[in-house]
């Protein structure tokens, strides 16, 4: 498990290699750059993050907090501000202690996005990612509206080892969940996961969908917590933010999932989605394999962000090793 956590989080650090290029190596140009710590000083920091799709209101909150601890601490040489930005950064992600009560739970998890962001992927790899737990996992291919959509989550299943309970390509996706939740007490599965139509294009037709879902979830399955998580696709940056707004609108989120994490310049939109939706992001994504979806940990994420490459992978060792 261990050397699996320590893979991840090297694959993670190279995936977040264009987003470090965009915000890190320009604020180390700030740090070295400045001798005051004054208004130009924290007006560049501010640009950057905003540049590196952190979003302005998350941006403002990170400054914020920065010019408080700088107060507090007396600082005046802006190197010393480094640490300092990293934990204001960090204190934007705190997921929170019940984020992921629902693995110790029989829970029906609803898995919403629109097509494309790698959603049906996703209900895969965390089926994957939960029978590793040693928990019993059912899926639903409750997404009957994209064409393949329900071989491609039938494959996925294969791959995880868990049971898929599906329909026809326009069936009544509310009737799939309704026999998962019966296959899902019989088996006496711990978690059932949903995939859902992703029509973000007719909010109604969505809103009156999952609506169904869990009106027969709650009457058939009381006992059940039920989550609802999000994926998103982390190269479209503040686009995200907009799906993950427009999604709450139309039904309540307990978590997201981001996706593609792997090569875009764009990862700071992990830290702007949390901060801004105060919904958490509890599961990040940074390639194809099974393996490749695990747990958000914001440390482990900025201390990515912040890796140095150019000192002989020490730092990275360093950050990876009290995880161990």
């Amino acid at each position: 498990m261990a050397e699996e956590k320590v893979g991840f989080f090297k694959r993670l650090v190279n995936g977040l290699t264009k987003t470090r290029d965009s915000i890190v190596a320009g604020i180390d140009s700030i740090f070295s750059g400045y001798s005051n710590i004054d208004d130009d000083f924290y007006e560049e920091i501010e640009e950057i993050l905003v540049m590196g799709d952190i979003g302005i209101n998350t941006t403002t909150k990170i400054i914020d907090h920065l010019k408080e601890r700088v107060a507090e601490e007396h600082i005046t040489d802006p190197a010393e501000c480094k640490q300092l930005l990293i934990e204001s950064i960090k204190k934007q992600m705190d997921v929170g202690d019940t984020a992921y009560e629902f693995e110790n739970r029989k829970s029906v998890v609803l898995v919403i996005g629109v097509n494309g962001v790698g959603k049906t992927t996703s209900v895969g790899k965390l089926a994957g990612l939960l029978k590793d737990q040693g928990k019993k996992v059912v899926l639903a291919a409750a997404d009957t509206f994209r064409a393949a959509a329900g071989e491609q989550l039938t494959e996925w299943a294969h791959r995880a080892g868990v049971d898929i309970i599906g329909g026809q390509n326009g069936a009544d996706p509310a009737s799939i969940v309704y026999d998962a939740v019966a296959a899902a007490k019989a088996r006496n599965a711990d978690v059932l996961i949903c995939d859902t139509a992703g029509r973000l294009h007719n909010k109604k037709n969505l809103m009156d969908e999952l609506a169904k879902m869990r009106r027969i979830i709650t009457r058939d399955y009381p006992e059940a917590n039920v989550e609802a998580l999000i994926v998103l696709d982390g190269t479209t940056g503040q686009n995200a933010l907009e799906q993950a707004r427009q999604f709450s609108n139309v039904t309540e989120l307990d978590g997201i999932v981001i996706t593609k994490l792997d090569g875009t310049a764009k990862g700071g939109i992990a830290i702007a989605i949390q901060a801004e939706l105060d919904v958490p992001v509890k599961f990040i994504g940074v390639g194809e394999k099974i393996g490749d979806l695990q747990r958000f940990d914001p440390q482990e994420y900025v201390n990515a962000l912040f890796a140095d490459f150019d000192e002989d992978r020490s730092e990275i060792d360093m950050l990876i090793g009290d995880d161990m």
